[in-house]
Formats: C-alpha cells, sequence, structure tokens
C-alpha cells in the first residue's frame, strides 16, 4: 500500500518537473513585455464571449454524457454537469489522472447510475471525441491554404491525416461488430479466463462485467436515434469549442478565418495529450504557439494567444469546480482520495450494493480535515 502511494506521489513530481522544464522551454526566449502587452490589447468582449461558449460546451458534452447512460439508466442532467466540470477542474490541477474523477463522483451524487456503466460510457465518450477531431483535422486540410513555407509538408500532413481517419473508421467497425457479437465474446473469454487459474476470480468479474456494460453501451452505434442524438451533442460540443477559439484568435486582431482556428485547435490537442498538471502545462502553450507561429503569427503574440486560449478553454471548470466545493459536494481531501487505484477499484467493482448502500459525498462541513 505504501509503495503504491509513493509512487503516485513519485510519478506526480515527475509530471509537475515536465511541466514545468516545458514551460521554461516555452518561455526561455520570450520578450514578456510584448506578451503582456499583446494580452492587455486583447479585446474582452470576444474573450468574454469565447468564455461563454465554452461554458455552454460543457453543457453539450453533460447531455451527451446523460444520452450515452441512457441505454444503461437514467441520470440527472445537474448531477452530469456537476461531475463533468469537477473532472475537467480535477483533470486542470493534478492532470490525466483526474479523468477518473468525473465517472466516480457521477454515482455518488445521482445513486441511480452505475459506477461501471460511468466508467464504460467515458471510454465510448473518448472515442467520439477522438472521432470529432480527427475527422476535423483531415477535412479541414482539404481546403486549408497554408503559408508559402508550408506548402511542402502539406501533402506528408495530408497523408497523416487520412491515415488517421482510416485508423479510427476502422476502430469504429470494430467496436460495431463487438457489439453484435458481444454475447458470443463474452462467453467465450468467460470461460478462458475462468480456466487460466493465474487471473484472480475478482479481475475475471471485473473484466467481464465491463465487457458487458460497453457492449450495451454501444448500442448508440447500432441504434439510429441515439447514434443521431450522440453525434449531434459532439458536433456542438466541437463546433463550440473551435468557436470559441475563433473568437480569442479576432480578440488579437488576427485575420483568421474558421480553418486557420482548426488548424490551431488540432496542434492545441496534440499538446493537451501530454500528461503534466495544470491541464498540460507547457505543452498545451508550446503546440499551440508553434501551430500559430506557422501561420505566421508573431511568436510573442503566439505565446499570449496561447495562454489565453488555455484559460478559456479550462478556466471556466476550474471555476464551476471551485463552485460545488465551496457549496459542500466536494472537499479537497475527498478529491484526492478519489484519485487514488484503490478508490476506483472499489467503485467500479461494487455493483452489488443497493443505491442506498453506496458512499455519498459528505458535505464541506463534514470532509474537512478527513
Amino acid at each position: 500500500m505504501k509503495a503504491q502511494v509513493y509512487r503516485k506521489y513519485l510519478e506526480f513530481g515527475v509530471l509537475c518537473l515536465l511541466a514545468f522544464g516545458l514551460l521554461w522551454w516555452f518561455g526561455r526566449q520570450l520578450d514578456w513585455g510584448q506578451v503582456r502587452q499583446a494580452v492587455k490589447h486583447s479585446n474582452p468582449y470576444l474573450l468574454a464571449a469565447a468564455i461563454a461558449i465554452v461554458c455552454v460546451s460543457y453543457l453539450f458534452r453533460a447531455c451527451r454524457w446523460g444520452a450515452l447512460l441512457r441505454p444503461l439508466g437514467p441520470s440527472r442532467l445537474a448531477d452530469l454537469f456537476a461531475a463533468t466540470t469537477i473532472g475537467f477542474s480535477s483533470v486542470f490541477l493534478i492532470g490525466r489522472t483526474g479523468e477518473v474523477v468525473r465517472p466516480v463522483v457521477l454515482p455518488m451524487r445521482d445513486p441511480r447510475v452505475s459506477p461501471s456503466a460511468a466508467f464504460v460510457t467515458i471510454m465510448i465518450e473518448r472515442i467520439y471525441d477522438m472521432m470529432a477531431v480527427v475527422l476535423l483535422f483531415a477535412l479541414n486540410l482539404i481546403w486549408f491554404s497554408p503559408p508559402p513555407a508550408l506548402q511542402d509538408d502539406l501533402s506528408r500532413v495530408r497523408i497523416v491525416g487520412i491515415g488517421l481517419l482510416l485508423a479510427a473508421i476502422f476502430g469504429v467497425g470494430w467496436l460495431i461488430w463487438f457489439r453484435k457479437k458481444s454475447g458470443t465474446i463474452i462467453r467465450i473469454l468467460g470461460n478462458y479466463l475462468t480456466r487460466w487459474r493465474l487471473i484472480p476470480k475478482r479481475l475475471t468479474k471485473l473484466i467481464l462485467r465491463t465487457l458487458e456494460q460497453l457492449a450495451q453501451a454501444l448500442r448508440v452505434l447500432t441504434n439510429v436515434r441515439e447514434l443521431s442524438e450522440t453525434i449531434g451533442w459532439t458536433a456542438l460540443l466541437w463546433f463550440g469549442i473551435a468557436v470559441a477559439n475563433l473568437l480569442v484568435l479576432r480578440a488579437f486582431g488576427l485575420p483568421f478565418g474558421f480553418s486557420q482556428a482548426l488548424f490551431v485547435l488540432g496542434w492545441s490537442l496534440a499538446g493537451s495529450l501530454v500528461p503534466t498538471p495544470g491541464g498540460a502545462a507547457g505543452a498545451f502553450h508550446w503546440a499551440t504557439a508553434a501551430g500559430l507561429v506557422i501561420l505566421g503569427v508573431h511568436r510573442e503574440t503566439a505565446a499570449a494567444v496561447s495562454i489565453v486560449i488555455h484559460v478559456v478553454d479550462f478556466g471556466p471548470a476550474v471555476l464551476f469546480g471551485f463552485f460545488y466545493v465551496l457549496r459542500g459536494d466536494l472537499s479537497f481531501s475527498r478529491l484526492r482520495a478519489l484519485v487514488s487505484p484503490e478508490a476506483v477499484e472499489h467503485v467500479v467493482e461494487d455493483e452489488d450494493l443497493v443505491p442506498g448502500d453506496r458512499p455519498e459525498i459528505k458535505p464541506m462541513e463534514n470532509a474537512v480535515g478527513h
């Protein structure tokens, strides 16, 4: 137990050092006076509009999550929104390990939601997001007009985009096949795992239960109405994020259109994959600024834009997360406990409890000091 705790803190410390190193690399040759001036002269009304759109995008994300959960049971939109914003604020504060907070918080707020169902639908949500990003990136390259210096490399970038698109389509096809053949696959796998005594029975039960929940949740891929609804929410979500980023670019006086905004968004998303605390701090800024520099933006202005886009994309979730913490829905000590591997395993496995037996989130006054 102690070894796992020490390893967790060691990993977090290494990621913090990586974040500091990337931030140093990002700002080591910048004229920070010019960066401040660029931020100072940005249009506050356009930035406020971008923040409002990002807030609405979290609502879209919560609605899509509810649609994905519907085949597995009912859920309340207010709880979905709270769990979504708390989860993304955790991602900002502690890095990608905070991803587990969202599917843990929702069943604690709404006992009707199965913990394993929440985890499985988050996996499907990531598939939707991956498909949306790859599709936007690949299609945008068709009409994207790069600077002259990028003309020679664009053909190779297009090949990469088409390859990613084909891989994503193949992955979705495999999931549809798994949904149709899930009964047979799970039965064969169950017989194999049962005979293989090296795998603990608890782990076998957990794997099979997760696959059963995944097969049930994947009904959205074979149900036209549910598929249309989830695709619609995904389109609204990413259209909103792209528009918000475009407004930030326009706030700095950059004469870019939607195509350029999508190009920069692709770079930002690539940087956000680095699991450093602070919402991929350092990597997000470096990647976003690099995409802007390719488009001919001055280096200091590109740095200023990357910093503001980072705040616009993650700031609203952090504010909502603090709101729920101050209201007493969740304490910081409870938040740290939720991301431990032991807590996640316990919640996912605890499927046989009746709803009233599941642990509730303690009010703030009772949670402090625990």
